[in-house]
């Protein structure tokens, strides 16, 4: 587990935070405030709703035909994550990783000035995950045990959301000049453990019993943007992850001493 020396008065922050490492990094447990333990959640807030172009968009597809696709080619990609509690940036974690597989990668995380001091490197391998906690003298690299169920599937969250019914598919829109399909819907904490029991854990130890959910994919099924919507102690917070630069998987070797 790891511990960041964080005030109590930011549990709210540490408890997003929390859930998003869960998301994007190797860690078998996620981080709790010193001595404050996991802040309940609920999830009664509503995601923004996006509207499609009224205008055709080049390339269209069906997010259906794309998915059926989606997952028999693993890949790697740029990454950059955001964590909002009430609107405002409390946490950025960036990187890269390999997806529709077993999760390896190198991230990065960094806290905002609510969550001062908090720095850290993940490098997570076939073997292992290696945290660097800069904010501790020394920053020394520790390993630690992986996750066994260390293997997020975005394809599997897009199919949960057709899955919830034809209000889910808000249609063809263009992110970044690259055509896609928007996805939307809410999902119960239960169904996301089939795709990712990680932050399935994660969520339900906080309270958390459902989400908003929407998600940005592209002709081949890779996940383009995605976000999480929900509450915390009766405070609206998102995770929102924008994914770009695809390409084949790669190896992530554990980082040397220095």
């Amino acid at each position: 587990m790891i511990t960041f020396s964080i005030p109590r008065n930011t549990l709210v922050t540490v408890a997003a935070v929390a859930v998003a490492l869960t998301a994007l990094t190797g860690c078998k447990d996620t981080p709790n405030a010193q001595n404050g333990g996991s802040a309940p959640t609920s999830a009664s807030a509503s995601a923004p709703t996006s509207s499609a172009s009224a205008a055709p968009v080049a390339g269209a597809f069906e997010p259906e035909a794309a998915l059926a696709e989606a997952g028999k080619t693993p890949y790697a990609a740029t990454m950059k994550a955001t964590t909002e509690v009430a609107g405002r940036e409390v946490a950025t974690t960036s990187g890269r990783a390999n997806f529709e597989t077993v999760f390896t990668g190198r991230m990065e995380v960094r806290a905002a000035d609510s969550a001062p001091g908090m720095w850290m490197e993940t490098v997570t391998t076939v073997d292992g995950n290696y945290v660097r906690d800069h904010s501790e003298a020394g920053g020394a690299w520790t390993k630690m045990p992986r996750a066994a169920d260390n293997r997020a599937s975005y394809a599997g969250y897009a199919k949960l959301l057709l899955a919830t019914g034809p209000s889910a598919k808000k249609g063809m829109e263009n992110q970044g000049g690259v055509p896609v399909y928007h996805l939307a819907g809410r999902l119960d904490i239960d169904q996301v453990a089939s795709v990712d029991p990680r932050t399935h854990r994660s969520m339900k130890a906080k309270g958390v019993t459902a989400f908003d959910c929407d998600q940005w994919i592209d002709g081949q099924g890779r996940t383009i943007r995605f976000e999480q919507h929900m509450d915390m102690r009766g405070m609206p917070s998102a995770n929102k992850i924008l994914f770009s630069e695809f390409g084949p998987v790669e190896t992530f070797d554990a980082p040397t001493a220095s």
